[in-house]
């Protein structure tokens, strides 16, 4: 601007004439066409500055609203961008410590119990009648077992079986509601409704002692299937509760696995269960007798897995 200035007063003074003007015409048009490209290179350059931690910000938001949490937007310098950068950083890792807890809360209580505490806000003691069935499975000899071997040892086969058990009751949609030394309790129809909780029970149960049997050959297992309504939900103190479920099903499964441990195959369920599954599933079972079981005074017809077939 300073050379365009300095031309026009050229030309205004006595000596400027017709040459000084074509001179002023070409010396313009040279600066004014310098003063355009450093124009248009500061404002890309100026524009890029204040769009690209924007756009990173954009596209790590764009990561988090798709489930990726391990993203960090690079933090450039310390104006409001730059806040706005390291603000975002913080929200992500506070987002990814609220995910852990949910993680951790649901490999404690089960994953679907988590996720009805989250939508619930608040959670409540107290419980609601439902119809369910309950899966038990118990260690035959865990005891004498524990005494043969080194603790690592048990640790081991307990964890083999808590895997298959696991990996059984999550196929089929039911809860692992709660580990009882080398027993475990598993839960079909609660808190998320079950269409075919009886038949997922069954199958599992099926499926268990298949895998039990080839997976964890070191030790045998009793697994008792039961339906009927219970009351499912919260109990202990506001300070520290879990959700159980509590009612005639749960004592029924826990005998019938004290039994199933002395008939081939080792699996009982009571024949209630198989009425209520779906025919394919009830088809793959078959009367095995009735007794009273201990605490009742009717007699419970039993059911066995079919073996022809």
């Amino acid at each position: 601007m300073i050379g365009v200035v300095l031309a026009a007063l050229l030309v205004l003074t006595p000596a400027g004439d017709e040459t000084s003007r074509t001179q002023l015409a070409f010396v313009t048009m040279v600066i004014g066409g310098l003063a355009l490209w450093f124009g248009l290179l500061v404002t890309v350059l100026n524009a890029r500055a204040v769009v690209a931690p924007i756009v990173a910000v954009r596209d790590a938001m764009l990561a988090v609203e798709r489930g990726d949490l391990d993203v960090d937007v690079q933090v450039w310098d310390g104006t409001e961008l730059g806040q706005l950068q390291a603000g975002f950083n913080r929200m992500v890792q506070g987002l990814r410590e609220r995910e852990n807890i949910r993680d951790l809360f649901g490999r404690h209580v089960g994953r679907e119990v988590a996720l009805a505490a989250a939508d619930l806000g608040e959670v409540e003691l107290g419980g609601e009648t439902r119809t369910v069935s309950v899966l038990f499975v118990d260690l035959v000899g865990s005891t004498r077992y524990a005494t043969e071997h080194t603790p690592a040892e048990v640790v081991a086969v307990l964890n083999r079986f808590f895997a298959v058990v696991v990996d059984e009751v999550d196929r089929r949609r039911g809860l692992v509601n709660k580990f009882i030394g080398d027993a475990v309790l598993a839960v079909f129809g609660a808190p998320v409704e079950h269409d075919d909780h009886a038949g997922a029970a069954l199958a599992a149960a099926r499926a268990m002692a298949a895998r039990l049997a080839d997976e964890v050959p070191e030790i045998g297992a009793g697994i008792g299937v039961a339906t009927g309504t219970v009351v499912a939900g919260n109990v202990g103190h506001e300070r520290r509760f879990e959700y159980t479920v509590i009612g005639d099903a749960v004592n029924t499964a826990a005998r019938l696995t004290e039994l199933a441990k002395e008939v081939p195959g080792r699996v009982l369920a009571s024949w209630e269960a198989v009425a209520t599954a779906n025919a394919e599933e009830a088809s793959c079972w078959q009367r095995h007798r009735s007794l009273v079981l201990r605490g009742r005074s009717q007699e419970t017809v039993l059911a066995v897995p079919r073996t022809d077939g």
